[in-house]
């Protein structure tokens, strides 16, 4: 019996029967960890980032604590930014706060628009998987445009808003929608033949075919799509607030940036580095949760 799955008998008390004989009532089993094999998990896998992490660490302190190095080592960058290290959530006005409430400020809009972009990118995915016209007709300007660059699109979305707010929100939609539509066309093209047949047989209509079947079936490859987006909306709304300005983080950069506060710089890069990595790993374990089933099959 594996290790985690060890038991411990519960204490009841005996039940006398008419003849005097003692007759022990079922146990019931009682779960207990292994925290040794808990703790040898935890450290195969967070024991080797962290050694390469001091190696770099260690690796930088070297390189950049010599005369004329442009560049801070950790330990100068731990003396300069210790506020922004030790208290992210301070708040002392307008444009004096920590770097969590302007990572929190960066994440409403990528919400708004990374969530504007799913929606219309599953639904034109279905559309362009389903249709063949639509494929050939729609898939060529896909691939175009989702090679132009996040900031191209801002001076357009500026011209047309006239407001940075909404301006970020479409750079992040335009950024982050193509590798949704592609992903879930390629899922919806994808679909097994026998499980448009049962579509068939039991006279499905569009409504009930997407959610019935299409979506259950495309959903690792949308999720795929996904996580792409995610990134890139987080890729996006950084270059995009350095050049609108406000309270994001990717505005506290470009001021930092412009104070030669480089390690100010630093210590937001990790926050974007963190948060990104965050994102990512929440948007896989959703994604490994829903299809769970569909990958059973």
């Amino acid at each position: 019996m594996p290790a985690t799955a060890r038991t411990q008998t519960a204490a009841v008390a005996p039940m006398p029967t008419s003849k005097g004989q003692v007759v022990r009532m079922a146990t019931r089993p009682v779960a207990r960890y292994d925290a040794r094999k808990i703790a040898a998990a935890i450290a195969r896998n967070v024991l080797p980032p962290l050694v390469v992490l001091a190696a770099l660490l260690g690796i930088w302190q070297l390189t950049c604590s010599q005369a004329g190095s442009s560049l801070p080592p950790p330990s100068q960058v731990w003396i300069d930014s210790y506020d922004l290290i030790a208290f992210p959530f301070f708040n002392y006005g307008s444009q004096d706060i920590g770097l969590a409430w302007r990572v929190l400020i960066s994440l409403e809009r990528v919400a708004y628009g990374f969530g504007l972009a799913a929606v219309c990118g599953v639904l034109m995915g279905a559309v362009i998987g389903q249709s063949v016209w639509a494929m050939r007709g729609l898939d060529p300007i896909f691939q175009i445009l989702r090679t132009v660059p996040p900031l191209a699109w801002l001076p357009l979305s500026l011209a047309a808003f006239q407001n940075s707010n909404p301006s970020a929100i479409f750079v992040i939609f335009i950024t982050s929608i193509w590798p949704v539509i592609i992903n879930t066309a390629v899922g919806v093209r994808n679909i097994p033949q026998d499980y448009r047949n049962v579509a068939q047989v039991l006279r499905l209509n569009q409504v009930e075919f997407f959610w019935k079947i299409m979506l259950p079936s495309a959903a690792p490859y949308i999720f795929t799509g996904l996580r792409i987006g995610i990134g890139l909306s987080w890729l996006a709304i950084v270059a995009a607030e350095m050049l609108t300005g406000g309270v994001g983080i990717g505005f506290f950069i470009w001021d930092a940036w412009n104070s030669s506060r480089l390690s100010d710089i630093i210590v937001a890069l990790a926050y974007i580095g963190i948060v990104g990595f965050a994102l990512d790993k929440l948007v896989a374990a959703v994604g490994s949760f829903i299809t769970r089933g569909t990958a059973a099959n």
